[in-house]
């Protein structure tokens, strides 16, 4: 199937059908439309590659808070009150631009101390 055959196919579509089309597309591929359409020309390839550099943010401190301010120094080498602070302000990034295993093994870290965390 050629591109031309594509687009013939949407063209003769209607527009219940091209929304279908566009909500499965984007859940095959974990893409949104929205964002393609409003981003450059040269950002799609940027995207296709695979994310490098993660922000490591602290969700939730859970219930182990002193365990997790430990870990807090641990990580960033922050003294007890700023650790503490960062804590308290959750959610609040713990480190910034970190290589993906870096990241992985901080989430781990927290996570063993009941803390929930994302990688963004």
């Amino acid at each position: 199937m050629t591109k031309e055959d594509i687009i013939g196919a949407i063209k003769e579509m209607s527009v219940l059908e091209l929304n279908d089309l566009v909500k499965a597309i984007e859940d095959e591929f974990g893409v949104s439309a929205a964002a393609q359409v409003a981003a450059p020309a040269g950002a799609g390839a940027a995207q296709a590659e695979e994310k490098t550099e993660f922000d490591v943010v602290l969700a939730e401190v859970g219930g182990q808070k002193i365990k997790v301010i430990k870990a807090v120094r641990e990580i960033t080498g922050l003294g007890l009150k700023d650790a503490k602070n960062l804590v308290d302000e959750a959610p609040k990034a713990v480190k910034e631009g970190a290589a993906k295993e870096e990241a992985e093994e901080i989430k781990g870290k927290l996570e063993d101390v009941g803390a929930k965390v994302e990688l963004k």
